[in-house]
């Protein structure tokens, strides 16, 4: 090996093994929680969910850092006419959880229980006006294998989150979830919850 080889990996090296041994995720992410403690988001009044991105770490209790992206919602469909706290799951348990009164998401809460390393969460939803969804479908799976990175973003401008399903693996404490998302009409409805 030259010896200008040899002094750049010299150089190196030190580079490499600090690397590896980084976390797997951005450093300067704006997480919305530190493990293991519970937190409330709330995009800003007229704005809802559009992105969820979250980070497993085992050593921290099996938790997730997560963060979260709003965007305000199209003109056409006005500001929101009300807005509310919906179900909430309990940690350990299956949850299945789409806004009542054809709401959309708009923020998330979640209390960390140590003792059976999960989560409880809730959705916060927001009406606009009489508004109805519309060709609703689940996600795959997020993150795709339990204990990986999960990020989801809105494939399509138009469509929002209503809500989602998630189970819980009792053997490898994490979640996967499929979120539910429907496009909304441009008129007023007749349905009270769709």
């Amino acid at each position: 090996m030259k010896p200008s080889y040899m002094l750049l990996l010299l150089w190196a090296l030190p580079l490499l093994t600090a690397v590896s041994g980084q976390p797997n995720y951005i450093p300067d992410e704006p997480w919305v929680n530190v493990y293991r403690q519970g937190f409330n988001f709330q995009c800003r009044h007229g704005e809802v969910l559009v992105a969820i991105r979250s980070y497993f770490n085992e050593e921290e209790g099996s938790d997730r850092l997560w963060t979260f992206e709003c965007q305000p919602t199209p003109d056409g469909l006005g500001e929101p006419t009300e807005c509310w706290w919906d179900d909430i799951n309990r940690a350990g348990m299956e949850w299945t959880s789409t806004c009542s009164n054809n709401g959309l998401v708009a923020g998330v809460q979640s209390q960390y229980f140590g003792a059976v390393l999960d989560r409880e969460w809730q959705f916060y939803c927001c009406r606009y006006s009489r508004r109805c969804p519309y060709s609703c479908w689940k996600t795959n799976e997020v993150p795709e294998y339990y204990r990986e990175e999960g990020e989801m973003v809105i494939p399509s401008y138009g469509y929002f989150i209503r809500g989602a399903q998630t189970t819980f693996s009792g053997v490898l404490r994490d979640r996967q979830w499929k979120y539910i998302l429907c496009r909304m009409t441009d008129f007023d409805c007749e349905f009270e919850n769709f």
